[in-house]
């Protein structure tokens, strides 16, 4: 049964609108309603991401990613610790293809310890102890505090949490469709009037926070992260994860190698064009917004030169040789008989501001009024949640009600 009322609603089962309801509940909410269109969780973002926990690398320290990815690691432990979760602390490496990548790799370590994470700088021997078939040219650099969790078994916990707890009723198969009114949501199983709205939906949410009349100058580009991973009997070659040095500009991290809590060694994402918010399949997901992100693509290609790099560069790897280059250059040992075809894909539903044409490195968040809406809820935002999620209970819930409008980047 869906209920008609709600202190507070939240639009999305994902990690932001799990923890979220989660910390609600701690703080003394006891009617809090989340509506999600899949029928189980975890089918998109939440789900399909790798499971390793950042530990605020690669973030400008003054960013609301520098300010919540570490402590949201720590958060994400504590909990993975208290409720018996799969957690694998394994570290990571960041490894320089050439010496031209210094410069960054000393920027990766200079934001690494402004925002509080425990790195260091090594050279290829130490790297060697550490992970035996990384290569790199001259030094590389090891954060400790880079861990693995399963995405699935934490999102399952939390909705068992949830439920436990009598104060959360969480609605799956619940469309959000639009308002009636200022404080009544219409969906897919009838209406639900509320308090307080939260938009957490993800790859939809510039839609949802449209609808409010807020954030009109942001719109969402989908990118295709295709993974691939080792064969069996080969998993043993990678013990944490091994990372390039990434181009800095973009908010994208380039082909690495994580080893997950099966075992398994995956190898992606890739950054691709994508043509749909769900489009996981070659054609799958390609829906009648096809066409106007395939316009929206096209002028960002003509007017940004970031993101026509990007768009040149990264198809090229949905062929395995492509992929293959990217990846081998990480490595001393690969072949391409050593990788496998994978089912792993996921989208990043990319936030750009269609002002400026540049894409939103940073989370944004929109209080106005009522409602609450999360943008942006890209890469970290699954290590991020639970420090995400004490923040904006402590910064806007309960609502001053004043109707004004916030943004926080």
């Amino acid at each position: 049964m869906v209920p008609d009322k709600a202190d507070v609603l939240i639009v999305g089962a994902g990690i932001i609108g799990l923890t979220l309801a989660r910390r609600l509940v701690m703080a003394g909410c006891d009617n809090v309603v989340i509506v999600e269109k899949e029928k189980a969780l975890g089918m998109h973002a939440s789900g399909r991401n790798s499971g390793v926990l950042h530990a605020g690398i690669y973030y400008d320290p003054d960013s609301m990613k520098a300010k919540s990815c570490l402590n949201g690691n720590f958060l994400m432990r504590a909990y993975c610790r208290e409720k018996g979760l799969p957690l694998l602390t394994n570290g990571k490496v960041i490894v320089a293809r050439d010496e031209g990548e210094h410069p960054a790799l000393h920027e990766l370590e200079r934001r690494a310890t402004a925002n509080g994470a425990k790195v260091e700088m090594i050279d290829e021997e130490q790297l060697a102890g550490i992970e035996p078939n990384a290569r790199t040219v001259g030094k590389a650099l090891f954060s400790h505090y880079t861990a693995c969790v399963d995405p699935g078994a934490v999102l399952e916990s939390l909705r068992k949490d949830l439920e436990a707890g009598g104060k959360t009723t969480l609605v799956t198969g619940c469309l959000f469709m639009g308002l009636r009114g200022s404080r009544t949501a219409v969906t897919s199983r009838g209406d639900i009037s509320f308090r307080r709205f939260v938009n957490a939906s993800g790859a939809y949410c510039d839609r949802i926070a449209h609808m409010f009349g807020v954030g009109r100058q942001y719109r969402l580009i989908p990118f295709k992260g295709i993974y691939r991973k080792l064969r069996k009997g080969l998993s043993h070659t990678v013990r944490g994860n091994i990372y390039p040095v990434p181009d800095i500009r973009n908010p994208f991290l380039g082909v690495h190698f994580s080893r997950d809590i099966h075992g398994e060694v995956v190898l992606g994402p890739t950054a691709i064009p994508a043509f749909g918010r769900e489009n996981y399949g070659f054609v799958s997901g390609i829906d009648r917004e096809a066409v106007s992100i395939a316009l929206s693509d096209a002028i960002l290609f003509f007017s940004n030169p970031k993101f026509r790099e990007v768009a040149l560069t990264e198809p090229r790897k949905f062929l395995s040789r492509a992929f293959f280059r990217d990846a081998a250059r990480l490595v001393k040992v690969l072949s391409p008989s050593d990788i496998e075809s994978s089912e792993k894909v996921g989208i990043r539903a990319q936030l750009v501001d269609w002002r400026t044409k540049e894409l939103v490195g940073d989370f944004h968040v929109i209080a106005d009024g009522d409602a609450v809406h999360i943008l942006n809820p890209i890469s970290p935002a699954f290590t991020s949640s639970m420090d995400i999620a004490e923040t904006l209970v402590r910064e806007h819930f309960p609502g001053s009600g004043s109707g004004r409008k916030e943004e926080t980047s």
